[in-house]
């Protein structure tokens, strides 16, 4: 349900109550079941939210809203405000999703948003759902993977500084990280991707002019071991125009190298139908792919069309 003070709520109440949402699988919310209630009524929809104690307990009618209700949250909390209480139960909704899908009860987990500031405030200090399902599932490294309609990116680099993200950048994560991409796109049915690499400076390095050569040093190793193994990796690319080739369909998927080179284009494409794709987890997880939104949190403004997108790519992967 992601954190309760935020749009989470709205937006999940709305893409479950969407009807090609029950056409795609058996959806239950981790979460709480008064904030759900509370959010049907902000949307003026007719939903039953009906609490249970498992997955085995869940019955799939139209216009019920199955919930694992962890009772975290006040009657009282604020809309569109931080709270750790909000937070510490953001994080326990994760980590019962975590454990139902790492044991087979549940086969993906679509995530609603978090607040990182709510989610540190609580001592659960992590940069995001990405990372923290990395922990919960003692998954050493992961990949960021929006997707859109009309473009896929991966990250090599996320939640980190720039500079500090140029500085991790090196031949070795480069290499997984589009091996990740490559294998996602070819389980989803794509037999060979073909894969743009974006460099880290303007106009990727253009021969040296622009910055100190760390196209040749950290991501031109990586394309040329990656190409000997049969995977079309093309670049290292200028990133200004990497997208738009991407978008014109000549890329399966681009390679981002830190977080706003990536999410940038995404976001400018569509945030509404955009979704997050966590790659290399061994479970399946997708998200909405915007924040708690806490200027609109709590008027029935926020649009579930994200949240919808989310839980049909979910429900994709695992077929």
């Amino acid at each position: 349900m992601g954190d309760g003070a935020g749009i989470g709520p709205e937006v999940t109440v709305g893409a479950l109550l969407d009807e090609a949402t029950a056409g795609r699988c058996r959806p239950i919310v981790i979460g709480d079941a008064g904030r759900l209630r509370k959010a049907a009524r902000i949307l003026g929809v007719d939903a039953e939210v009906i609490a249970v104690d498992s997955v085995d307990d869940a019955v799939f009618t139209p216009g019920r809203i199955n919930v694992i209700d962890l009772g975290l949250l006040p009657a009282d909390l604020p809309w569109g405000a931080v709270s750790p209480v909000a937070g510490d139960a953001a994080y326990h909704y994760i980590r019962v999703a975590s454990e139902l899908a790492t044991s087979g009860a549940a086969q993906a987990i679509c995530t609603a948003p978090l607040n990182k500031e709510a989610l540190h405030a609580a001592g659960h200090v992590f940069p995001g759902h990405t990372e923290l399902l990395a922990h919960l599932t003692g998954t050493d490294e992961v990949s960021m993977m929006l997707a859109t309609p009309a473009m896929k990116v991966i990250h090599v680099t996320t939640h980190i500084g720039l500079i500090d993200a140029v500085a991790a950048i090196e031949p070795g994560i480069v290499e997984r990280t589009v091996r990740r991409g490559d294998r996602t796109l070819r389980d989803s049915g794509i037999e060979s991707p073909r894969i743009g690499v974006c460099g880290i400076n303007p106009h990727a390095g253009e021969n040296g002019l622009f910055g100190y050569g760390e196209e040749d040093e950290k991501i031109v190793p990586a394309l040329e071991k990656l190409r000997a193994d049969g995977i079309d990796a093309q670049g290292p690319l200028p990133a200004d125009t990497a997208f738009f080739l991407a978008t014109r369909g000549e890329y399966d998927l681009i390679v981002a190298m830190y977080h706003d080179q990536g999410h940038g284009p995404v976001k400018v494409l569509g945030i509404e139908t955009g979704v997050n794709i966590t790659v290399g987890l061994p479970v399946i997880r997708t998200s909405v792919d915007h924040g708690t939104a806490f200027d609109i949190a709590g008027t029935g403004k926020a649009g579930s069309e994200s949240m919808v997108e989310a839980i049909r790519q979910a429900a994709n992967l695992c077929a």
